[in-house]
């Protein structure tokens, strides 16, 4: 089967392949998908604020949920009243809301990917997907030296980087593999033993507890998947 012409298909002046085979999109990323990916991101952020704010409860300072959904609602507030040339813009507005309205350490450490992101593929009206590939390893990198910390210590990176190796894996978007990925790695955490962050202070008693900057990080690619379903 040929791949459909890219220059057949135009979206807002952007241009993406959507020919996909057995799970996996042929896209580049534009605007219009970041805007999306974040408004599912802030929709997903509201609806668990509780459940975030449950899970940092025992090992934290139990206002995660209602940080991230106050941040990620800024995200929305913010990036729906400009209007953006590149992937990168948004995404570097998005990395300074975040920094800036995210209390805790999240804040600087979502932040911290996202200006990454931005860094790793600006100058191009579309995202390809060894692109976006580039920019994720970029964030992973950027959020452990931000953090002082690798994977397997309890903390955001152990979403994060699992999703940087499976896309490196692959050769194209695949919705399936971001959302599976994601919720494995965030499982994962319920055993580990937390030595960054307040959570280290429990020590032993972290453990049986699912990290809740993981949980946020899921949903954050849990809505990426549903934005590439959607434009598959």
């Amino acid at each position: 089967m040929a791949v459909p012409d890219k220059n057949d298909m135009k979206v807002n002046s952007i241009y993406f392949s959507c020919f996909s085979m057995e799970g996996e999109f042929l896209m580049e990323i534009d605007v219009q998908m970041i805007l999306d990916w974040m408004k599912k991101t802030n929709e997903k952020m509201q609806e668990n604020k509780s459940y975030l704010t449950s899970l940092d409860q025992p090992i934290g300072d139990g206002d995660h949920g209602i940080n991230m959904a106050r941040g990620f609602q800024e995200v929305e507030n913010k990036v729906t009243k400009e209007s953006y040339a590149t992937p990168s813009d948004v995404l570097k507005d998005i990395a300074m809301t975040l920094m800036s309205k995210v209390g805790g350490a999240s804040g600087p450490l979502f932040g911290t990917a996202f200006l990454k992101l931005s860094t790793a593929v600006k100058g191009s009206e579309t995202v390809s997907y060894e692109s976006f590939v580039n920019g994720i390893e970029q964030a992973v990198t950027g959020v452990k030296q931000r953090g002082k910390a690798e994977a397997g210590e309890k903390t955001m990176i152990d979403v994060w980087f699992p999703i940087s190796e499976a896309l490196r894996e692959n050769e194209a978007f695949s919705a399936d593999v971001l959302v599976d990925t994601a919720k494995q790695a965030m499982e994962n955490t319920k055993e580990m033993l937390a030595t960054k962050g307040r959570a280290a202070y429990f020590k032993e008693k972290s453990q049986g507890h699912i990290d809740p900057g993981s949980a946020s990080s899921f949903y954050l690619f849990e809505a990426l998947s549903e934005v590439l379903k959607e434009r598959a």
